[in-house]
């Protein structure tokens, strides 16, 4: 897709300083621009790069004066950085907006969707999928039985959602995610060996949730695994059975929450955190990342460490071991003081 410097400064309500048909087909860093790239200046630490840059287009603050002469076209906006992300989120709507349902394809007779689908190839909707409007679900993803989905969801090629799972408005799933698989129930016997619990419940992800490329979260035993509005979680994250996490808390990759844990609302949780189950973990909550996580976590409290410490109680803590080489010598050279006073 190409777009002229005259289009982008109606989109961004910008002014333009230079040739109004110069034409862009990508995006740059300013450092790497080439011809036919667009980029953007609004940290005035690159701003030596602009005199250099080869990018057809630049966006730039108002209050942007050049002291050399430029090759490139500017676009003057009130903020430079947020009109640039205006103009990614611009981008992607438009080469996001596929619509019909391509070939080869398995449509349940059952299924119902809105206007502006999209259906991607080798894609599979299974009985009494009930789907929203302007709906996008690109090549490869297979949607269970009773699997009801929102208007403006978008879910990327390869993902799963097992059947009865209820996905709401705007959310977002990425390649190889995975909703609804059974939870890890199972119950040993006398011999050791193990019988699976059946997983009857499912997965409700509320508005504007997005899940990252292979993450998975399990169905309930019984009810639901809820994840509120909001809640954002990265790459490569475990949300067991009958986990509740609070509206627009953030986890990062490799994070792994055990199950019927509760997590509030606004809780901002690092990689690699490790949480143990049926415990409670309040709201605006800070995890540091490679904690781990095993007692219930009251409002507001920052924490890291393994098992995880009070963050102000870890780092004091911290100074201590690291140097604790230094004590174990020192406590030794006092012990040998005192062994040769002994035998004076």
């Amino acid at each position: 897709m190409k777009f002229t410097a005259t289009q982008i400064a109606g989109i961004l309500e910008g002014e333009i300083e230079g040739n109004p048909e110069t034409a862009v087909h990508k995006l740059s860093k300013i450092e790497e621009g080439e011809t036919g790239s667009l980029t953007f200046l609004a940290n005035p630490k690159y701003t030596a790069y602009i005199y250099s840059t080869k990018a057809s287009i630049t966006i730039v603050n108002k209050d942007f004066v050049p002291e050399q002469s430029l090759s490139t076209t500017l676009i003057k906006v009130d903020d430079a950085y947020k009109s640039f992300s205006k103009l990614l989120e611009y981008y992607n709507q438009v080469k996001n907006n596929k619509t019909g349902i391509e070939d080869p394809v398995f449509v349940s007779e059952s299924a119902t969707y809105g206007e502006g689908f999209y259906l991607g190839a080798f894609s599979y909707l299974g009985e009494n999928v009930d789907i929203g409007s302007q709906v996008k679900v690109y090549p490869n993803v297979y949607i269970g039985d009773n699997v009801t989905i929102g208007d403006n969801v978008t879910i990327f090629a390869g993902a799963k959602i097992y059947s009865e799972s209820i996905i709401g408005d705007g959310c977002v799933i990425h390649s190889g995610a995975i909703i609804g698989a059974d939870g890890f129930g199972f119950t040993p016997n006398e011999k050791g060996e193990y019988t699976k619990v059946p997983q009857t419940g499912n997965v409700i992800l509320e508005n504007n949730v997005d899940v990252g490329a292979g993450t998975t979260i399990d169905r309930a035993t019984l009810g639901s695994t809820i994840l509120r509005k909001g809640v954002k979680l990265d790459n490569q994250i475990q949300i067991a059975h009958n986990v509740e996490i609070g509206e627009h808390t953030a986890i990062a990759a490799q994070t792994g929450v055990a199950g019927s844990t509760k997590i509030g609302k606004y809780c901002l949780i690092g990689g690699q955190v490790g949480i143990v189950g049926h415990i409670t973990i309040g709201d605006r909550v800070r995890i540091q990342a490679q904690s781990g996580i095993g007692r219930n976590v009251k409002d507001d409290e920052v924490l890291q460490g393994s098992p995880a410490l009070n963050y102000g109680d870890y780092n004091k803590s911290y100074v201590h071991f690291k140097n604790l080489p230094k004590l174990v010598n020192r406590i030794s050279e006092i012990e040998k003081n005192i062994h040769i006073e002994d035998r004076k």
